[in-house]
């Protein structure tokens, strides 16, 4: 069995939460300053900052190492944690659709991500050519 970076999945949900918090303190590098009222009161505006799972596995990396074999699962080797991972995954997805939503994200960019997308099916009839011609008077 390969050593375990999370010895429980609570312990994974866990670094998801602090990943979660980092963001908040993230997003102060990302501050706009505007300038609000009829005095142009000064005032700093920090975006939201979108879940992501490879932002989650970079934040993992820094501090517990890696945690990507966590959600790929591969050979089963970490069952136990299967829930967990998609419990976190679906909290990323509707994270990032809900900021879409709401115009905090790039709608286009949340619905690429998230595999969401309008389609359209065209279907085009191909009419019969006359046999004489283009004047119907010819057709006698």
């Amino acid at each position: 069995m390969p050593p375990r970076n999370f010895k429980t999945p609570d312990d994974l949900y866990k670094a998801f939460t602090e990943y979660k918090d980092s963001l908040k303190k993230e997003s102060t590098k990302w501050g706009k300053v505007q300038y609000v009222g009829k005095d142009g009161e000064r005032v700093e505006d920090y975006p939201m900052m979108p879940y992501s799972l490879s932002g989650f596995y970079v934040y993992c990396y820094d501090i517990y190492g890696v945690a990507e074999q966590y959600f790929v699962n591969k050979d089963s080797l970490y069952m136990e944690y299967v829930s967990i991972c998609s419990r976190i995954k679906q909290e990323i997805r509707t994270n990032q659709i809900t900021g879409g939503l709401l115009g905090f994200f790039n709608p286009s960019i949340t619905q690429r991500l998230n595999n969401l997308k309008e389609t359209t099916e065209v279907t085009t009839v191909e009419k019969p050519k006359p046999m004489f011609g283009n004047n119907p008077l010819e057709n006698n």
